[in-house]
């Protein structure tokens, strides 16, 4: 790792303990704060999540919404009788033609929401603490020089307390330390639990697929520089977990992201197919997936 991101990564990292809610309370000043949950199809997690915020948080959070990705079930329903707004992801914004992926419902998230901070929570996590949020937000409340913090934790996989994130370290753990080595010192970088100012997040494009991750922190990289981000270690993290051939996808998607950064050639320029194999009584037969991702310009200039 590189002398200066060892200095970084001491100076930037803290643990949620470090944010207690009095201080953040203190520190809160007029600043307004909105947490956004994209949601698909996540019913059984999801109002818990929103519970939890809306019964620990009513003086820190000042707004509360879960952007509905098409869900198929009453996702909707269980984080409205929650407390949440709740909106749907094609209705925003309805004049654009429609894209898919979680990088899609969190850009239009920006549309509907208020708040100078916006943090961003996945809503399939189980065993879900509010200190997930109150850990994000006390470097922003507390640092004005810092514009984006990124959460890290231990991901349980079976009876293992790590192992999860396969992707991270397949995928984009190699990628980052070969091309962006300023970005090593981030524990989890594809970590769905992050905050950022709306004055930086409003600046850079989301991918709207799987990499909208690596995107934004390689684009707030540039916009920033490293010293404005942050990490913020909060503990474990628990949800379920993807097929292998799901995460293919996800790390197709990933790389399409990396190499739209490294040669400018913009994402939705072109189609990717990613072939797979699954045994039948014939052998192995090839499975084609679209993996293709687009990208939203940055809100900015979309509202202006």
């Amino acid at each position: 790792m590189l002398p200066e991101v060892l200095a970084w990564s001491g100076r930037r990292s803290s643990s949620a303990s470090d944010w207690p809610l009095p201080a953040l309370l203190d520190a809160k000043g007029t600043t307004t704060i909105s947490v956004v949950l994209p949601a698909r199809n996540e019913r059984e997690t999801v109002g818990e999540i929103v519970a939890a915020i809306r019964r620990d948080l009513p003086g820190l959070v000042d707004e509360l919404v879960v952007i509905d990705s098409r869900s198929t079930d009453d996702t909707a329903a269980v984080a409205l009788k929650a407390g949440a707004t709740v909106i749907a992801q094609d209705e925003i914004l309805p004049d654009l033609k429609p894209l898919d992926g979680k990088g899609e419902a969190l850009w239009k998230s920006l549309a509907v929401t208020s708040g100078d901070l916006l943090v961003f929570i996945d809503s399939d996590l189980r065993e879900f603490e509010t200190s997930f949020v109150t850990g994000l937000l006390g470097p922003l409340l507390t640092d004005p020089t810092v514009a984006y913090v990124k959460g890290c934790y231990d991901r349980p996989f079976g009876a293992e307390q790590t192992g999860g994130g396969r992707v991270t370290e397949l995928v984009a753990r190699p990628l980052i330390n070969l091309h962006w080595p300023e970005l090593a010192g981030f524990v989890q970088p594809l970590s769905g639990e992050y905050a950022g100012r709306r004055t930086a997040l409003e600046r850079v494009p989301f991918v709207t697929g799987y990499g909208v991750e690596l995107g934004l922190l390689i684009d707030l990289l540039g916009l920033c520089g490293l010293d404005a981000l942050a990490q913020v270690d909060l503990g474990r993290r628990v949800h379920s977990h993807q097929s292998t051939e799901a995460l293919g996808g996800m790390a197709a998607q990933i790389m399409q992201t990396a190499w739209s950064r490294l040669t400018g050639v913009p994402l939705g320029s072109g189609q990717m197919r990613l072939t797979q194999f699954r045994r039948s009584a014939l052998g192995h037969e090839p499975v084609e997936h679209d993996v293709s991702v687009a990208q939203r310009p940055p809100m900015a200039g979309v509202l202006s």
